[in-house]
C-alpha cells in the first residue's frame, strides 16, 4: 500500500511543482472560461486531458511510440499557446456556445502531448524496475488528482474575482490568458532554440 503513495504522490507533485510549471498554465487557460456552475464540464475536460496524457504516458513508457524531449517540450508549450489564444478570440462567447467537441478533441490531443512529458519524469523515477503497470496507473492517478486540483483553485479564483471584486467573465478570460501568453512567450522561445 505504501508503494501506492509513493508513486500517486510522484504524479500529484510532478503537475503541483512549481518547477514544472507547464502543466498548470495548460490548466490555467483550459479552464480560465469557466465557472463552479459548469463544473460537469470542466470535470470532462480535466478527465480527457487525462485519458490521452495516460494513453501516451503507455506508449511511451512501453516504447510502442517514442518522441525526442526536444519536440515534447516545444509542443507543450505550443499547446498552451493555442488554447490561451482560443480563449483570447472566444472571451465573448458564453460557457454553452463553446463548441465542446472541438474543446475535448483538442483537449484529448493535448493530453498526448503532455503524457510524453510526464512519460519522461516516470521512467526517470522508475528506471528498471521489472513490472511498470501497477506503479504507471498510480502516477497517472496522482496526475488526475493534481488536475483536479489545479481546475478547482481556478474555479475558486474565477469566482472570487467576478463575483466579489465584480471583474466580467470577459475580462477574466481575457487577463488570465494575456498573463499565461506572457509567460509562455519566452519558454516557447527557448524551445524553438534547438531547431534554428
Amino acid at each position: 500500500m505504501s508503494e501506492f503513495w509513493l508513486y500517486f504522490n510522484l504524479g500529484l507533485e510532478h503537475v503541483l511543482d512549481w518547477n514544472a510549471y507547464d502543466h498548470i498554465l495548460f490548466l490555467i487557460v483550459l479552464v480560465a472560461a469557466y465557472s463552479f456552475s459548469s463544473w460537469r464540464r470542466v470535470l470532462s475536460l480535466v478527465t480527457i486531458f487525462f485519458l490521452g496524457h495516460t494513453v501516451a504516458l503507455f506508449l511511451s513508457v512501453y516504447q510502442v511510440v517514442s518522441i525526442s524531449s526536444k519536440w515534447i517540450e516545444l509542443l507543450i508549450a505550443v499547446t498552451i499557446l493555442v488554447t490561451a489564444l482560443f480563449n483570447l478570440f472566444t472571451a465573448k462567447r458564453k460557457e454553452k456556445q463553446l463548441n465542446a467537441g472541438l474543446l475535448y478533441f483538442s483537449t484529448g490531443f493535448f493530453g498526448l502531448i503532455h503524457g510524453f512529458g510526464f512519460s519522461t519524469f516516470f521512467k526517470m523515477v522508475a528506471g528498471n524496475q521489472e513490472t511498470k503497470f501497477l506503479p504507471l496507473i498510480e502516477f497517472a492517478l496522482g496526475i488526475e488528482a493534481a488536475l483536479i486540483i489545479v481546475a478547482f483553485v481556478v474555479l475558486l479564483f474565477s469566482f472570487i474575482f467576478q463575483n466579489f471584486f465584480r471583474v466580467s467573465r470577459r475580462d477574466w478570460i481575457i487577463v488570465t490568458s494575456s498573463i499565461v501568453i506572457g509567460v509562455i512567450l519566452p519558454i516557447l522561445r527557448e524551445n524553438i532554440q534547438p531547431f534554428l
